[in-house]
């Protein structure tokens, strides 16, 4: 163990942001932290670092703190550094300085060694080269070479000063050098923002291998499904362990929820029936011994407690679209995409109903796209074309985080001024803006908050064509649910750029994939994308290898679409049995009168039958992907 708080909070001007902390980090675990924006997940991580004073929380336990040693703890944060006119490369560098040094003293040792013949100089240099390389000598320039190549900077950035880079490509250079220090703890605050997919995948490949423990707080759910062994949800002010990954955090808490309601009800009716008991016979002398042992089965229980409630607040609207578009809604042709110069050409179809994920590196083009066709920036060449009766709506990222000093109420009217006062306070409440929050001003709202509002007004006009630029930044987990949901609904057509993996998976049934200068056109979902990593117009021939790389293969796909099915039969089949003996054993007479063995029968019954839910709804959608590739 390296770390542990035990009943600490955090408190601000009076007011508990954290009142239960009960929070564990041992050597080379891998933990999530995670719960709604401003719930004090990165106050945690203050706490953590010793930023921010702890105090006795609302447990029942004394606070302390215990280290274990003197753990070198990290913290990735935007922080100015102590040279803006260092170079890139040099501010990198100084991770290794106690390695550099030895590297000069090694260099002087043996020039001394060239000129005299000293034995005591030769057992210095023996000494002090095994040190340099047991402590990485040898490959600490590799390293970081290959790390600052991972993050997207090329050798000419190398020799930049810090001073010429925008305000992520400074963080970037901080995660860098954080990342090279290997701390003991390292504590990470949303690390994959400002990154894009082909970065953040190796990242978790990075980060799956570091031999010290991890605390990530992030709402990419894929990045920690991928990284993590344990999950701490922060919720009304406590913090609640689950191990696992932020998908089996997902199942515990529906369980454990679900299994603490069934025992409180089981609990709470055998009270009942307890306490209806006791009025019934408790003047008649001969059942007294027989009132007075039910009273104590009563005083002895353990009382259960309603579990607590989940915190779901989020935003909701209706999505129909008012107007039907016509089949054809987008057609792309040739479109030269740029400014001073083309970063690529772009060609695809799009028809009503379908969805459209854009994906790629940072600055590949990816935002250009969507700005030209929405005739915000001049197409270099080419033509598109939107279709007979669509109405197009717009998220830019950028005009998202919108400030001044109108109020939320007043920028909602303007947008629709025809609405009534109650109008606009009705359809302001369905994104959680109620009462007296209707009129703050814009310039104070969170980055989540000004997402939601351009939200609820694009959503309000129900468009049939929603073009969507990064709309999950700034949202916690519960909100991009939630518009996950909501655009799932969509009849609508969707375009939309992200790099929330998590979120294209969901969503898109088709995409376009920026790669250097090229952007392709894929007809298939992200999970299909993974698999092939090549378009199907690319195939030459079935299974051919060229240079290294894997074409796609319709066969081998096809094939291990019907493996996995009949793999999906067998473990279904192994449930129903499951299931049959756990229904039998419900109904035994030696089971059926024991209320606490019916909740955990059940609770594995309900359990059983989600993950057999989950396998039909796979196995189904592998028949439908099977028989369209029959046809």
């Amino acid at each position: 163990m390296q770390y542990k708080i035990i009943n600490g909070a955090v408190s601000y001007d009076g007011n508990m942001v954290l009142e239960n902390i009960d929070f564990e980090i041992n050597d080379r675990e891998k933990i999530a932290v995670i719960g709604r924006n401003g719930c004090g997940k990165t106050t945690l991580l203050k706490a953590i670092m010793g930023e921010v004073d702890l105090e006795e929380g609302t447990g029942e336990n004394a606070l302390q703190v215990i280290k274990s040693g003197r753990p070198e703890i990290a913290y990735l944060r935007q922080t100015p550094f102590d040279n803006e006119n260092e170079l890139m490369i040099d501010e990198v560098r100084k991770v290794f300085r106690h390695l550099i040094a030895m590297e000069e003293k090694l260099a002087r040792l043996v020039e001394e060694m060239q000129v005299h013949s000293d034995e005591k100089i030769a057992l210095e240099y023996s000494n002090l080269n095994d040190r340099f390389i047991s402590l990485g000598g040898l490959t600490y320039k590799k390293e970081y070479e290959t790390m600052i190549r991972k993050f997207n900077f090329t050798k000419e950035d190398e020799m930049k000063p810090v001073s010429e880079f925008s305000g992520g490509q400074r963080t970037k250079i901080s995660f860098i050098k954080m990342l090279l220090s290997k701390p003991d703890v390292l504590l990470l605050d949303e690390p994959t923002n400002h990154l894009d997919i082909e970065t953040i995948e190796w990242l978790e490949d990075y980060l799956k291998s570091y031999k010290s423990a991890l605390v990530i707080v992030s709402h990419d759910r894929m990045f920690l499904n991928k990284i993590v062994d344990k999950v701490y949800e922060i919720e009304w002010g406590e913090t609640r362990c689950y191990k696992g990954d932020y998908s089996s955090f997902e199942k515990q808490k529906r369980a454990l929820h679900e299994k603490q309601q069934k025992d409180h009800d089981l609990q709470r009716a055998e009270i009942e029936r307890l306490t209806r008991l006791i009025e019934r016979f408790r003047y008649k002398a001969t059942k007294a011994s027989m009132v007075q042992s039910k009273i104590k089965l009563i005083e002895k229980m353990q009382i259960v407690d309603a579990p607590d409630r989940y915190d779901t607040r989020t935003f909701r609207a209706n999505t129909e679209p008012k107007v039907v578009s016509s089949r054809q809604v987008l057609n792309v042709n040739n479109l030269v995409i740029g400014y001073d110069k083309p970063l690529a050409k772009v060609s695809f179809n799009l028809e009503k109903g379908q969805r459209l994920g854009i994906i790629g590196g940072n600055g590949v083009g990816k935002s250009t796209l969507v700005k030209t066709i929405m005739g915000k920036v001049k197409a270099l060449d080419g033509t598109y074309q939107f279709g007979y009766n669509t109405d197009v709506r717009y998220f830019d990222q950028q005009l998202a985080q919108i400030t001044g000093d109108s109020t939320i109420f007043e920028s909602f009217s303007n947008e629709y001024p025809f609405m009534s006062d109650t109008e606009v306070r009705r359809a302001l409440g369905a994104f959680q803006f109620t009462g007296e929050d209707v009129f703050k001003s814009l310039s104070t709202l969170s980055g989540g908050e000004k997402v939601r509002l351009t939200l609820c007004k694009i959503l309000h006009s129900r468009p049939n064509v929603l073009v969507l630029d990064e709309p999950t930044n700034h949202l916690d987990i519960v909100g991009k649910e939630t518009l996950e949901t909501m655009l799932g609904d969509y009849q609508g057509t969707l375009i939309f750029v992200s790099h929330d993996r998590y979120f294209v998976s969901k969503l898109a049934d088709r995409l376009l994939v920026f790669e250097g200068d090229k952007a392709t056109f894929y007809p298939m979902t992200y999970s299909e994308y993974e698999l092939t990593k090549k378009p199907v117009e690319e195939v030459k021939q079935e299974g051919v290898k060229t240079g290294g790389k894997k074409y796609y293969s319709p066969s081998r796909e096809r094939n291990k679409m019907q493996k996995r099915a009949e793999k999906l039969e067998t473990l279904i089949a192994e449930i129903d049995e499951k299931l049959t003996a756990l229904n039998d054993e419900m109904n035994s007479p030696d089971v059926f009168s024991n209320y606490v063995k019916v909740g955990e029968i059940q609770s594995e019954i309900d359990s059983l039958s989600n993950t057999q839910s989950q396998y039909m709804d796979e196995w189904a959608e592998l028949l439908d992907k099977l028989s369209a590739v029959e046809e």
